[in-house]
């Protein structure tokens, strides 16, 4: 038996963990020379590891990818199967010990976690926990410098766990943000675009939070694990208040969304619908080019087509016309 098998991962899928493991971080490339697999293997053997939350990934360009501590993703598979897996606990702790020294500090309302590993590992855990919400606030700054997927979501999301997110401009500042954003919202996350959002957050279930040590200069390998206490009831009222002031997102393609609520408009493509969302949300013209992929000039002039279609004296009336309407 190798050691993914009990929570129903493949050879493959295990080679590819164990060596990234003994990598700490690598890209397809390097990994695919490291176990003698194509990168095409590598890949599939990739994207279920990152559904079952045991990688992370860092980036795109090129994707560098590195394991969730062991005892923490690990741990959230054990759970669920049962059964006879003890075996391969012992095994996890092991595998815990050879990634990081030193064992982590529990037992106060308010832990600090430090380093990218450590930070990783808590919010794979977090979300592997959840079992009812998961509230968000997505803004920058990220790990590795860069905005980095959330594929453990996905698999959050079809298990029953609700996401509500809120996104800052920051967070949508390149057509791959938002179509990552918009992969959540068709998968069922709940998602508003707020722009000047910059409190980071993230709160499961409403016992348990994981926010920047500091806010006035934050440093993204640097948070605090918050359990049960005032300052979880302070951050989950902080979230609704930026959930009430922000501007809902609505999927395209879904049978309720843009294009079904525009029937009436059928001019109106799920295009249009994301630049009315944005535009309603506060953003700027050169902020939501750069989120559709497009030239600010290209907005501008769309915008303007759709004031005179909506009878909008400004950008601001525009957005309530079209929120009116139902077209976002």
């Amino acid at each position: 038996m190798f050691l993914l098998e009990p929570v129903g991962l493949g050879q493959r899928d295990n080679d590819v963990y164990l060596a990234l493991l003994e990598l700490r971080r690598a890209t397809v490339a390097h990994l695919a020379e490291h176990v003698g697999e194509s990168q095409a293997e590598v890949r599939a053997a990739l994207a279920v590891l990152l559904g079952a939350g045991l990688v992370h990934q860092l980036g795109y360009a090129p994707a560098v990818y590195m394991v969730v501590a062991p005892d923490e993703a690990l741990a959230a598979l054990i759970q669920r199967r049962r059964g006879d897996l003890a075996r391969m606990q012992v095994r996890v702790e092991d595998l815990a010990h050879r990634l990081r020294s030193g064992p982590p500090r529990t037992g106060s309302a308010v832990e600090l976690v430090e380093g990218e590993d450590a930070v990783i590992a808590s919010v794979t855990r977090l979300q592997a926990h959840a079992r009812k919400e998961v509230l968000a606030v997505d803004a920058p700054p990220y790990l590795g410098g860069q905005w980095n997927p959330n594929d453990f979501e996905i698999t959050q999301l079809e298990s029953g766990v609700e996401y509500r997110f809120v996104y800052s401009a920051d967070s949508l500042s390149t057509p791959l943000h938002v179509a990552n954003m918009r992969r959540c919202v068709e998968a069922g996350e709940q998602a508003r675009v707020l722009p000047d959002a910059s409190m980071k957050m993230l709160i499961v279930d409403r016992h348990t939070a994981l926010m920047p040590a500091s806010y006035q200069h934050p440093d993204a390998a640097v948070r605090l694990l918050v359990r049960e206490s005032a300052l979880v009831d302070v951050l989950v009222c902080c979230f609704e208040g930026m959930w009430a002031r922000a501007t809902p997102v609505v999927a395209g393609e879904a049978p309720d969304g843009v294009l079904a609520k525009a029937a009436d408009k059928p001019g109106l493509s799920p295009r249009d619908g994301e630049l009315l969302s944005l535009l309603a949300s506060g953003m700027k013209d050169r902020s939501i080019a750069r989120a559709l992929g497009v030239t600010e000039r290209t907005v501008g002039r769309r915008v303007t087509e759709l004031m005179t279609e909506l009878g909008a004296q400004s950008r601001f009336q525009a957005g309530l016309l079209a929120a009116r309407k139902g077209w976002i």
